[in-house]
């Protein structure tokens, strides 16, 4: 286990920036990954090429049967994607540590300028995550093709220099076959928790926040420009009041001279029918 150190540092590193589906990704890769890897499948595939038997004492026959069986040890493909896997987290933890870096050596920027750097570390986040999901798309494909979904105890090998058709045999290849389905649930759960934190991410990040963050700035602007801005800015407002309070000072007046009018109506009406 000691060449998966450098992997876990970086790694424990990495989830003090990473969201929470983001932490469950790295607890899927730590351990349904590299422990299980590092401590279990180590010993089940150290002797498989050794264990690979034909019936056949034709020098060469077995190596290019085994060749053809396994194109690559199954081992080394898991350890090979688990590395292609986390290379985009380590570039974006890279990128983390320089940017944290080149803060604490700048000083305290503004906040416009704090904003905009935390934008940058999302998008690049986002990138990051978007890049993994493709790797392991890109590697549960190639498991399938070059395994299938079962570890064939038997496999028939008709390969120059076998001088006819040959029997040869696997190794324990039920016990294969389950670590071989075992990593293709676990690469099939982990791309599935990606693509979950990646539309979740784009969601929070980038649509539901972008109008909640320019509402309180647009008001901000608003009350500066027009509660203190100089005496433009008094002179226009105190216009706008006076425009305001005269269309309702002229209907208040309306309604009492229309009422007096009224009243004078009803007055004369009623002298003359008294002269009548």
């Amino acid at each position: 286990m000691g060449e998966w150190s450098f992997l876990s540092d970086l790694f424990s590193s990495l989830e003090a920036h990473s969201t929470m589906l983001g932490r469950f990704w790295l607890l899927v890769t730590l351990i349904f990954r590299m422990l299980i890897l590092g401590t279990v499948a180590s010993d089940l595939f150290d002797d498989e090429q050794e264990e690979f038997t034909c019936n056949t004492l034709q020098p060469g026959c077995k190596q290019v049967c085994y060749d053809m069986a396994f194109p690559i040890s199954q081992y080394r493909f898991w350890v090979f994607s688990i590395v292609l896997i986390a290379t985009p987290a380590m570039v974006f933890l890279v990128y983390v540590l320089h940017h944290g870096k080149k803060r604490a050596d700048g000083g305290r920027g503004s906040r416009h300028r704090d904003e905009l750097a935390g934008l940058h570390l999302r998008m690049f986040y986002v990138v990051n995550v978007a890049f993994r999901i493709l790797a392991e798309v890109v590697f549960l494909v190639l498991q399938w093709t070059l395994y299938g979904f079962t570890v064939e105890a038997h496999f028939p090998c008709s390969r120059f220099p076998c001088p006819h058709t040959v029997d040869c045999f696997t190794s324990r290849p039920a016990e294969k076959t389950v670590f071989l389905r075992f990593y293709f649930g676990v690469g099939f759960v982990s791309a599935a928790s990606s693509c979950v934190e990646l539309f979740y991410s784009s969601l929070k990040w980038f649509c539901c926040s972008r109008r909640p963050a320019s509402d309180p700035a647009r008001r901000r602007r608003l009350r500066r420009g027009g509660g203190g801005g100089g005496g433009g800015g008094g002179e226009s407002a105190g216009e706008r009041g006076k425009a305001q309070r005269l269309p309702a000072q002229g209907r208040s007046s309306g309604k009492v001279y229309g009422r007096e009018q009224s009243q004078e109506g009803r007055q004369i009406c009623d002298s003359a029918a008294l002269v009548a």
